[in-house]
C-alpha cells in the first residue's frame, strides 16, 4: 500500500558506526559482497545545499521511492502496478526519516522535483532526496537544507511529460536497486551508494579490516614501496 511506513531495521548504534566511513569505503565492501554495481548511483551531482553551507558531509538513512511513468503512457511494461491512492499528492505520502529516492524515464527534458516539492518533504521530515533524472528551482532547493542530488536540471515542470506512478516500489537505477528501507548513504564529497538491508550487519563488520589495509598500503606507498608491493603485503593477507 502507498502508505506503509518505510524503515530499514538498522540499528543507532549502526548508523553511528557507517557515519565514521566515506561513500567509496562503503562500495569497497559492498563489491566484496558482490552488490550490483556496488551500491553506487551513478552520475549524479549535489545540487543542494550549496557548498558553503554543507553541515554535515555525510547524511544515512532508509530510503523511500517514487518513481514517475511518462504523461503519455508510453513505456509502461516495466513499472511496477500503480498505487497512489486517488485524490492523494505523491509529496504528501512522503516518508519521515527518509531519504526519497526517485526515478523518472531516461529522455524526458522535464523536472520531476522543484522547489514546492522540496519544500514539502522538508516539511514532512524527509532527510534528503537522490533524483535520478531532472530537477528545478536550485535557489529553493538549497532553502531546505536538504542534501538533494540529482543528475541534471530543467526550467520546466513535470507536467509536460511525467506523472508520478507508485510509491514504495523497488527501483533499478544503472543496474543498482533500491528497495524501501535499503540504506542511503549521502557522502557530500564523493557520492551516493545504497546499502541493501540485507547487508548492513556485513558491511558493517567488513569496513575496520578493509580501511585499515588501506591506510597499511598509503604508509607503505608514501615511503616508497610500490602499490604492487604493498598491495600483495596488505590486501592479500
Amino acid at each position: 500500500m502507498a502508505t506503509t511506513s518505510v524503515s530499514s531495521g538498522a540499528t543507532e548504534e549502526q548508523f553511528q558506526a557507517l557515519s565514521k566511513y566515506t561513500a567509496c569505503d562503503i562500495a569497497d565492501a559492498l563489491l566484496k559482497l558482490k552488490v550490483p554495481n556496488a551500491g553506487f548511483l551513478p552520475d549524479l551531482q549535489l545540487f543542494a545545499p550549496h557548498p558553503s553551507e554543507i553541515k554535515a558531509e555525510i547524511t544515512i538513512a532508509p530510503a523511500s521511492t517514487v518513481i514517475f511513468a511518462s504523461k503519455s503512457g508510453a513505456n509502461t511494461s516495466d513499472l511496477p502496478e500503480a498505487n497512489i491512492p486517488p485524490g492523494k499528492h505523491w509529496v504528501d505520502l512522503t516518508q519521515p526519516e527518509t531519504i526519497v529516492v526517485m526515478r523518472q524515464q531516461q529522455g524526458q527534458k522535464c523536472a520531476v522535483l522543484g522547489g514546492i516539492m522540496a519544500l514539502r518533504m522538508k516539511v514532512l521530515n524527509a532527510k534528503g532526496v537522490v533524483v535520478n533524472g531532472r530537477v528545478r528551482d536550485l535557489a529553493e532547493l538549497r532553502d531546505t537544507g536538504l542534501p538533494i542530488w540529482a543528475k541534471s536540471t530543467s526550467t520546466v515542470g513535470t507536467g509536460l511529460e511525467a506523472k508520478p506512478h507508485a510509491v514504495q516500489v523497488a527501483l533499478d537505477i544503472d543496474g543498482t536497486i533500491v528497495e524501501p528501507g535499503d540504506l542511503v548513504f549521502s557522502d557530500a564529497t564523493n557520492g551516493v551508494v545504497i546499502i541493501p538491508q540485507s547487508k548492513v550487519t556485513k558491511v558493517i563488520e567488513m569496513l575496520p579490516g578493509l580501511v585499515g589495509a588501506d591506510d597499511r598500503v598509503k604508509e607503505d606507498v608514501a615511503q616508497g614501496v610500490t602499490v604492487q608491493e604493498a598491495f600483495k603485503k596488505h590486501r592479500e593477507t
